[in-house]
């Protein structure tokens, strides 16, 4: 008998939103299917399933031992989420080749359902960054005698739901600062900045509305501007690292001497970027808003405003301008630094 081949091994997923795209949330149902189609008869032992998911951080620092001596130190963590294994054809044992209990596949297309539920207990949310990464997935492995394994993994998405529709979360956020300038023994006047935004929590696609006061009452030209930072801060073995990117930026007016700027909802669009994550022990994503003066040849005189980004929006009664989004589902978008 001329045994048959596997043409093509896969997995897929039902998916729960029209966009087609796998996105589950904690204690949702995972279904799919494993789909084999095989030229000819192939005779199977197993065909298995393994749905794992990890939060993983892992960096490496140089270490000095001493002179001309140096190592290097490996930082790692791991958080599991998800760990559920299923048989969908044959049975556990697969270590002998026996020709006893084997499924013959005929020529074809042929799936394979399964199915299995999330965790009810909160999930982190899938996230790639620089130090680390959060994700998910289920493999497949079908198993036939005397030969080697095959198998196949597809990733999913998660998102654990962020509603930004509590008081917390829609309370107004608010700052003042001043800074005075010295050179030698000459003092000039301060300048002064005051800022204000609606609310804590936004989603992305929607738009900060900034209302800002600056005043310069220096002997120089200074700018103020806005940006939106995400910070990725990974922990392992009792360390931690922290990775500051920028997410979206904008500039005022340059303001010379005696002069003041005021804006009045001034807007700042979120781009399609991760929800926050706030609940993993080993990865946190946060994000802020700082509205700044750029003083030339001194430090800035920054206010930071602490942001948390969501998957469900504030209702649109609030903002007439931002129509209500179904829970984002974007992956996270890399930019660079200020």
């Amino acid at each position: 008998m001329v045994l048959g081949k596997v043409k093509s091994f896969t997995v897929s997923y039902d998916c729960l939103n029209d966009s087609n795209v796998p996105v589950f949330s904690s204690g949702d149902c995972v279904s799919g299917r494993v789909v084999i189609e095989v030229t000819g008869e192939i005779r199977v032992k197993s065909l298995k399933i393994h749905a794992k998911g990890f939060a993983k951080v892992r960096w490496t620092e140089s270490r000095n031992a001493g002179s001309n001596t140096a190592y290097t130190q490996n930082y790692t963590e791991e958080v599991e989420y998800l760990n559920h294994k299923d048989i969908l054809i044959g049975h556990e044992r697969d270590d002998d080749n026996s020709e006893e209990g084997l499924t013959t596949i005929h020529s074809g297309r042929h799936e394979y359902a399964f199915s299995l539920e999330l965790p009810q207990t909160p999930l982190a949310t899938s996230f790639e960054g620089k130090h680390g990464s959060v994700r998910y997935w289920v493999k497949a492995e079908l198993h036939r005698p005397w030969l080697l394994p095959m198998k196949t993994k597809k990733e999913f998405t998660v998102f654990e739901h962020i509603d930004i529709n509590t008081p917390l979360l829609l309370s107004p956020q608010a700052g003042t600062k001043d800074k005075t300038l010295c050179c030698w023994f000459c003092t000039s006047g301060p300048i002064s900045l005051s800022a204000k935004i609606e609310r804590k929590g936004y989603t992305p696609g929607e738009s900060i509305q900034i209302f800002a006061e600056i005043e310069n009452c220096s002997s120089r030209m200074v700018v103020p501007k806005a940006a939106i930072y995400q910070t990725q801060t990974f922990y392992a073995k009792g360390k931690m690292k922290e990775v500051k990117q920028l997410v979206a930026n904008l500039r005022g007016e340059s303001l010379s001497s005696g002069k003041t700027e005021t804006w009045s909802g001034k807007m700042l669009k979120i781009p399609p970027v991760s929800p926050s994550i706030l609940d993993c022990s080993i990865i946190r994503v946060e994000y802020s808003l700082m509205v700044y003066v750029d003083i030339p040849g001194a430090i800035n005189l920054s206010l930071n405003l602490p942001l948390v980004i969501g998957t469900y929006p504030s209702p649109p009664l609030r903002l007439p301008h931002v129509q209500r989004q179904q829970p984002v589902q974007h992956e996270l978008a890399g930019h660079g630094s200020a």
